[in-house]
């Protein structure tokens, strides 16, 4: 007995630290969680890190990008908006994240995946939030959506076009974490994510943005405490505090096995609650006047920089070599593909500051 344990002792001091860690790993997390163990990525890692699992490598490989930093001036609701205390396409990803993390630790589901995806479910977003989109949709194709762009960046376009290699989980999630006005919960096969944790970021997506744009709203005066359905404030909480923590728990606590499958639940009342305040923001808040008047403003800004870029493609590729992105090669893209990134790429500032250039007169000085 002691001879079996020397030779435990002898192999545990072969192994490094992330491998260490994976083993501590595996039995920590549940039946249904996710072991990084078993994660592969698109090109095989020819000095795989000794200190960290390959989803805690995803995760700081996304925060060291360009596209991450680019958040912090992307519009969420409010465009460009002056206050210091609205949320940004930034602060919803980390919010997001934060969500997704405390709601898969307490499921013992394995959170470095959860806040890898969480913070790489945006890095698609266009400059100007969902107006943006819309833009690109119009000018672009209606097949344009920003969860594809998001997988595009770290698939392609990061690195001057050699990607992040991400793990196939991670890109994944990122691919599936957007719902539109759909199922806050689908049921659909291959409509979510195929881990766990790929879901939960799914619905941490929505209790994040449920409770910020709520607050934004309300802080800008596009809406009143008063409008906001009594049943949501019954059943969710007052504040954002109490919200945030009845989503979370409703998950946590109507959450798991059922005939073999692990499902996610809110719960009855929560889950109706939550409906109708999405329902509510969608009507009230991102097609009132105060919000939807700026996205028609900035819908001219993305045709306008898009048609220009379709017509002087070098003014293009000076974009490119500028967001350190891959130049433009017609032998693997077109360019309305490429004129589609460069633009998906932008902060609002950058895209109001190009637009400002191109296309307002320079007075002579």
């Amino acid at each position: 007995m002691k001879a079996l344990e020397k030779t435990d002792d002898r192999q545990e001091d072969t192994l490094n630290i992330r491998e260490k860690f994976q083993q501590r790993e595996q039995n920590f997390l549940s039946d249904y969680g996710t072991p990084s163990a078993g994660a592969r990525r698109r090109q095989p890692e020819i000095n795989p890190c000794g200190i960290r699992t390959p989803f805690q490598l995803d995760r700081d490989r996304i925060v060291y990008s360009n596209a991450f930093r680019r958040l912090k001036y992307k519009t969420q609701v409010f465009l460009s908006p002056l206050g210091d205390h609205y949320r940004t396409r930034l602060t919803h990803t980390l919010e997001v994240s934060e969500t997704a993390r405390n709601i898969t630790r307490a499921m013992r589901l394995n959170e470095d995946l959860a806040e890898a995806i969480a913070l790489g479910h945006d890095l698609g977003h266009t400059p100007f939030g969902h107006g943006g989109e819309t833009a690109l949709i119009e000018a672009h194709s209606a097949h344009f959506a920003h969860s594809d762009q998001s997988l595009r960046v770290v698939d392609i376009l990061e690195n001057r076009g050699q990607g992040l290699n991400l793990t196939r989980e991670v890109r994944d999630g990122i691919l599936k974490h957007s719902k539109g006005f759909g199922n806050i919960i689908p049921a659909t096969p291959g409509e979510t994510a195929f881990t766990i944790e790929g879901r939960i970021v799914r619905v941490a997506d929505i209790i994040a943005y449920l409770n910020h744009d709520l607050d934004d709203a309300l802080r800008g005066k596009v809406i009143t405490r008063n409008d906001v359905p009594d049943i949501c404030l019954k059943k969710l909480g007052r504040t954002h505090s109490e919200r945030a923590s009845t989503m979370m728990e409703q998950l946590v606590y109507n959450s798991g096995p059922q005939n073999g499958k692990f499902v996610l639940s809110m719960g009855e009342d929560t889950f109706q609650a939550m409906t109708i305040l999405r329902k509510f923001l969608f009507e009230k808040v991102y097609r009132s006047p105060a919000v939807h008047s700026e996205f028609i403003k900035a819908k001219k800004v993305i045709a306008g920089l898009y048609n220009h870029f379709m017509e002087h493609p070098d003014d293009m590729q000076k974009e490119l070599e500028k967001m350190e992105m891959a130049p433009w090669d017609s032998t693997q893209n077109t360019l309305k593909r490429s004129v589609c990134d460069v633009i998906a790429s932008m902060t609002d500032r950058y895209a109001l500051k190009l637009y400002s250039e191109l296309f307002f007169p320079n007075p002579l000085v």
